[in-house]
Order: C-alpha cells, then sequence, then structure tokens
C-alpha cells in the first residue's frame, strides 16, 4: 500500500476531542484519525502521520505549510492538546526514598507534584540550558533555561544532574 500524503486540496477539520476529520481532493473522508509527529523535538511541524483507532498510519502530513491554513491550525490545535508539556517555572521541593525522586514544581498550569525513577534517564540538561524531564508516569516537562531559574531551584537541579 502506497503512504497518502495530503496537500492544500485536501482539508482538515476537527472531528472529536484531539482527533480530526480529513476530506480529500476527490472528496472522500476519513473520520477519526490520530495526529502524532514523527519528530517532535527536532522537526515538529513536519512529518505528521495521522493514524486510525487501532494505530495504524493511514496518511501523512509532509510540512504543515503544505496544508491551508485553516487546515493547518487544526492540526495545530490538535497536536497541541495530545503534546501538552508543561513548563517548570520553579522547583519548590525535592525528596528521595527508595531511590526515587519526588520533585514539587511550580509549572505555567499550577503547583504540582511528580516521581523521577531514574534521575540519569529521566533528566536532560542541554548545551543551550533546555531540561527536559520525565516523570514516573511517563508526563514530560520542560524548562526552557535552567540558567534563569532562582537560585534555589537550580541548586536542586544541578543536584540531580
Amino acid at each position: 500500500m502506497s503512504r497518502i500524503y495530503l496537500s492544500s486540496a485536501d482539508k482538515v477539520e476537527k472531528y472529536e476531542n484531539h482527533l480530526v476529520k480529513v476530506t480529500m481532493a476527490d472528496g472522500s473522508t476519513v473520520e477519526g484519525l490520530e495526529p502524532r509527529r514523527l519528530f517532535p523535538v527536532t522537526n515538529p511541524d513536519a512529518y505528521i502521520t495521522l493514524l486510525d483507532e487501532s494505530g495504524v498510519e493511514i496518511m501523512v502530513i509532509r510540512a504543515l505549510s503544505d496544508l491551508d491554513k485553516a487546515s493547518a491550525a487544526v492540526i495545530e490545535t490538535s497536536l497541541s492538546d495530545y503534546y501538552l508539556v508543561p513548563r517548570i517555572l520553579r522547583i519548590i521541593s525535592k525528596a528521595e526514598k527508595y531511590g526515587t525522586l519526588r520533585w514539587t514544581v511550580e509549572t505555567d498550569r499550577g503547583i504540582c507534584s511528580f516521581d523521577i525513577r531514574n534521575r540519569n534517564h529521566d533528566i536532560h540538561v542541554m548545551r543551550s540550558g533546555f531540561v527536559r524531564v520525565r516523570d514516573a508516569n511517563d508526563n514530560r516537562y520542560v524548562i526552557e533555561d535552567c540558567n534563569k531559574l532562582d537560585k534555589h531551584s537550580y541548586a536542586l537541579l544541578i543536584a540531580d544532574t
């Protein structure tokens, strides 16, 4: 089966929740597709796959710029709902018990606490100061620039990396 690539002639509409409906240029429609980024970190606006309810790839978007503005906006909204990644603004406290870290943080979505199982695998500090954190439930958080954290938060972060 050959891969179907969407173009500006195809239309994408919101279906329900973060699912979309695609109307192809020939008038055929496919409903209940779930957009997923194939390269979420390195190329978030390109190569977006559309999966059916069983996780099978049905179509691919080479680049959001290939779609009309309304369709691209629907895809961006769907992806932002699915890839919701809270930004950590400060680290309030941390504790360790049986090798698991417990962080309490303030995010752009409020205060929360979560566990980190493996500090070497689940806390990634990039050269630019960007930090990606994954908790024990596979939720992701980011610190956009650890160098801009307050001294207390920075000290707690550096102690774990």
